[in-house]
């Protein structure tokens, strides 16, 4: 039966003797669909999930769905849709179980970030932030109570006519410590492939920081406005996730700082033992880069790539039924998930011990393509250390002398940057300021040129926007992210005066302004006009 034929037979039905009358459909996903309803009882609105018809004559899914109202119910929190009741009920002969929840009216995040998107590119970082702060609250809550969501997306989370975060459908939740049935076994993959933690793809155990891996992913979205591995099938998605590294999300959206590359960078890490230890700690991360930002506009840099899983091999993601091969050389020892905190203990060699009797699963979130129990990848591989005077180890003079080359160049490049700063100060009244700050900059490892065309008009300086509160004044131009050479040539045209000062980071690159004061947007007085200082980048790591 269509999913169409399905809404127009039960609008209209009732569950629960007659209390809960179903209305509008409202959603659906791979197991349930969810409609508006009317509860009798207490006159108000709420929400029904009902399972699908075909998976309801499924006992192991009836079962699945009458655990997540169970847990879902011991979960009390602002930013978590409330659970109400829950039940069995015949319709066309057939049992079909139900939970009833909380009404949100608001929309989805994704209707939110596609709103964003269109009018900026992206979401506004704070904005982002705070949004991913309090999923991670609802999230910290569902931990304390040993249940991992393993399905966080935007479609996932709703946002009310308030701004209120409310993170719904536990569906595939699952009490960690519940022991293994035959629904929640290690190797069954479920979720949505874009935001599946490294550790779900390949069907291993999975903990808390499974979820901030998804929190991570959805972060990325909304200030980049993409995703960071993305493809034409799940399977190829699920291999990105396990052997790519995503681009920097500032590498897509210009406006974002180092601090924002950071948190992202820590919870897309492929070892959770890597992560953030817990989605409380995560939050605070959140908020604090938050409340440094400094508020500007996204800017998306055109045709950037992510990641992708094209090439995936069946190395990593054998065939289904293809037997896994022994393995060959050294064995390294993968991390055991181990919940809150503690050295997690090292799994037998060569992945996770599995029950006796253990046949892998069909995927849920996969539909209809099954994803088998791949090797294990090696998340820190280590090698063997020659034993002290034993012969065949090799020798370790190239490594002393790389390091004390890396040094030498290091501190060259402390001295020239002292250097620059002790003499940037320029005027560019009257003087030719085209030379960059940056351009006698010492190009050291992991050195990275700026984006030449990023660059600011000179009318905006000539002819800057007048003030709102004052029209005798004006505001200054923003210079943030644009290339120093013409900063200069704008500088110049008005006959403003400019210091410059060096800063060592290589995400934007060599020549990028990263900050300015007065800050863009400031008013001024342009008979008595300030200095116009810059931190312009060297390229060079900080």
């Amino acid at each position: 039966m269509s999913q169409d034929g399905a809404q127009g037979r039960y609008a209209g039905r009732a569950l629960a003797g007659g209390r809960y009358q179903l209305r509008d459909l409202l959603g659906e996903g791979g197991m349930a669909s969810v409609h508006l309803a009317y509860d009798s009882v207490l006159d108000r609105q709420v929400a029904i999930k009902t399972l699908h018809t075909e998976l309801g004559r499924e006992q192991a899914f009836r079962e699945r769905f009458r655990r997540e109202a169970q847990a879902v119910a011991k979960l009390t929190h602002t930013n978590i849709v409330s659970v109400f009741d829950t039940g069995e009920d015949a319709l066309d002969g057939t049992t079909m179980p139900y939970i009833v929840m909380e009404y949100v009216e608001g929309r989805p995040l994704g209707s939110v970030l596609d709103e964003d998107v269109r009018q900026f590119g992206a979401m506004p970082a704070d904005k982002a932030l705070k949004i991913t702060a309090d999923v991670l609250a609802a999230l910290d809550i569902s931990h304390e109570m040993d249940l991992v969501h393993r399905d966080i997306k935007p479609g996932n989370v709703m946002m009310t006519k308030r701004a209120v975060v409310k993170v719904m459908d536990f569906g595939i939740a699952r009490a960690m410590q519940s022991g293994v049935t035959s629904m929640t076994q290690t190797g069954m993959v479920v979720g949505t492939p874009q935001y599946l933690s490294p550790e779900q793809a390949l069907g291993r155990g999975v903990d808390a920081r499974s979820d901030l891996y998804s929190v991570g992913i959805m972060l990325f979205q909304l200030v980049t406005g993409r995703l960071p591995f993305d493809a034409d099938s799940p399977l190829a998605i699920a291999y990105a996730h396990v052997q790519e590294e995503p681009v920097a999300p500032s590498s897509i959206n210009r406006s974002l700082p180092p601090a924002v590359d950071a948190l992202i960078a820590r919870a897309l890490k492929k070892n959770p033992n890597e992560r953030f230890p817990s989605a409380e700690t995560m939050r605070d991360e959140c908020l604090r880069v938050a409340a440094s930002l400094h508020a500007a506009a996204p800017s998306i840099v055109p045709g950037t790539p992510s990641q992708s899983g094209a090439g995936v091999g069946s190395a990593v993601f054998p065939p289904v039924d293809q037997a896994t091969p022994a393995p060959t050389g050294p064995v390294h020892t993968p991390y055991q998930p181990n919940p809150y905190g503690g050295t997690p203990a090292p799994a037998p060699a060569y992945g996770y011990p599995q029950q006796a009797g253990y046949q892998p699963q069909p995927s849920v979130g996969f539909g209809q393509q099954g994803i088998s129990t791949p090797p294990p990848y090696n998340l820190t591989p280590q090698h063997p250390t020659p034993a002290s005077g034993g012969g065949g180890g090799k020798n370790n003079k190239p490594v002393i002398i790389g390091s004390v080359v890396v040094a030498v160049v290091a501190v060259g490049a402390l001295i020239v940057a002292l250097s620059m700063n002790n003499g940037s100060d320029d005027d560019a009244k009257g003087s030719d300021s085209s030379a960059s700050a940056s351009t006698s900059v010492t190009a050291v490892e992991g050195h990275r040129d700026g984006d030449q065309t990023k660059t600011v008009e000179t009318t905006a300086c000539k002819e800057p926007q007048e003030s709102y509160n004052d029209p005798a004044k004006i505001q200054i131009p923003d210079f943030q992210f644009k290339y120093i050479s013409s900063v200069k040539a704008c500088l110049q045209a008005a006959g403003w005066k400019v210091k410059v000062r060096s800063e060592d980071e290589n995400t934007y690159g060599q020549g990028t302004v990263m900050e300015q004061f007065p800050a863009a947007g400031t008013d001024v007085d342009p008979k008595n006009m300030p200095q116009i200082q810059l931190n312009v980048s060297t390229g060079n790591p900080s």
